[in-house]
């Protein structure tokens, strides 16, 4: 078994482009006149200290790992850079001291530009615009510049958690705020707790729901779910979910009743498609989490796209478009297997901080192969921890996913794979083009 691994390990590294050469510069100089849309990121308010919006399941309250964070999150080159971008700072060491400078300039910068601090960030990021993941968005963020995507997972565990949160501790926490959100769409709804059949909970909390957050400028809506359960989910009948639905209404959140898993399984499968029926019907993408999460107990089997792949391929769901976040990180080869479906799309959101742009132009060069258009930019930009806010993380993001395609479409051209002006076509389609088609934004 081990030998068999060397091998596969062996062929890997044979077959893989290694991207010896310098990017053409023509390339590299027209993906830098490019204004990017980022299709995924957690933009924090300006009250920075008091925002608990910018993600519905927030690590920062979960316990801390153990051990080192990954290379690219340490201090380094591209940190420095994105300092003296941004504040004119030097940074040498990245040592306490100046962790602290740095975190007073970035306040300094917020009251100085005050609401003209987004676009201020985004110009030097090369950016047009920003979807960030919120529960809500402040007044300060304003589209066509920084576009709204909220969340749905809250609506699919509307009964009793107690089973999943005694599951290990990350789970408790992620659940009691999955739970918290829940409760704001109810008293949203109207009601203080969730009504007494599913098909009220369809008609009167969800729809209304999503259709509240179009109204309020949602082009997308975000599931987090593989952090609450796996990405299995699978065709659930009308019957089957009001029969379970109908025999644990009483169980909401704070009550002792609790559906058996088979059960509640059921009843949240039945609610996701649902919740993506209506995504579709009001021309909102879906955007899920896919691959590795934050947290010690992360169910990363769990977390793999290709679970999905029975709701991508539900003939009911065609119209309505999904997107892998993440590229599904560390099986973000089988991506490529997805997008060729007509509604999957995939962003390389986070992947520019896990890898160097030359091992991200390796992970790029199948999708970019098998279905350039389906492949967007996105950054995870947001609150990664002192010194690295979403002001920082979104300079470097541009930067290393720039870099990246300037590594592989180079290759591809040298190869004879692509001519120069698809090149550019490739470029201009993943850093904007592909996302102002999805979401109507030409």
């Amino acid at each position: 078994m081990i030998r068999a691994h060397l091998v596969i390990a062996a062929m890997f590294v044979v077959c893989a482009p290694t991207f010896a050469q310098e990017p053409n510069p023509e390339i590299v100089r027209y993906i830098d006149t490019i204004k990017a849309i980022d299709n995924h990121s957690h933009i924090t308010a300006l009250d920075r200290d008091h925002d608990k919006g910018y993600d519905q399941l927030r690590c920062d309250v979960l316990p801390p790992a153990v051990g080192l964070p990954p290379a690219n999150f340490r201090f380094n080159a591209d940190q420095q850079w994105a300092y003296k971008t941004l504040y004119g700072f030097d940074a040498k060491t990245g040592d306490d001291a100046e962790i602290k400078n740095i975190t007073s300039l970035e306040l300094a910068a917020r009251k100085e530009h005050g609401t003209g601090f987004y676009a201020w960030v985004m110009e030097k990021a090369s950016l047009e615009s920003a979807f960030a993941n919120r529960t809500s968005m402040p007044p300060e963020m304003k589209a066509p510049q920084i576009r709204w995507v909220p969340y749905e997972d809250a609506l699919l565990f509307p009964m009793n958690n107690g089973a999943s949160k005694a599951a290990n501790p990350d789970r408790r926490a992620l659940f009691g705020m999955a739970e918290d959100l829940l409760h704001t769409y109810l008293r949203d709804s109207g009601f203080g707790s969730i009504p007494a059949t599913l098909d009220l909970y369809l008609e009167k909390v969800v729809r209304p729901t999503l259709q509240k957050q179009k109204s309020s400028g949602a082009v997308a809506v975000k599931f987090e779910a593989a952090y609450l359960r796996a990405l299995d989910f699978a065709p659930a009948s009308l019957a089957e979910a009001s029969r379970v639905y109908a025999k644990y209404a009483a169980g909401n959140p704070t009550s002792t009743a609790r559906p058996t898993a088979a059960e509640y399984k059921t009843l949240q499968d039945f609610l996701f498609k649902q919740i993506a029926l209506e995504a579709g019907k009001l021309g909102l993408a879906v955007h899920i989490h896919t691959g590795s999460g934050c947290g010690e107990f992360f169910d990363d089997s769990g977390a793999d796209a290709m679970l999905l792949s029975r709701m991508f391929n539900d003939p009911d769901l065609r119209k309505t478009n999904f997107v892998v976040l993440h590229g599904n990180p560390p099986k973000e080869r089988s991506v490529s297997a997805l997008i060729i479906k007509p509604n999957v799309y995939v962003d390389m959101s986070v992947l520019e901080f896990y890898w160097s742009p030359a091992e991200l132009a390796r992970i790029l060069r199948p999708w970019l192969e098998m279905m350039p258009e389906h492949v967007m930019f996105g950054s995870d930009a947001g609150p990664f921890g002192p010194g690295l806010d979403w002001e920082e993380t979104i300079l470097i993001a541009s930067r290393n996913a720039r870099r990246a395609l300037a590594i592989v479409l180079s290759d591809m051209l040298r190869e004879g794979i692509i001519t120069q002006d698809r090149a550019k076509e490739i470029a201009q389609r993943v850093l904007r083009g592909n996302a102002a088609q999805l979401y109507g934004m030409n």
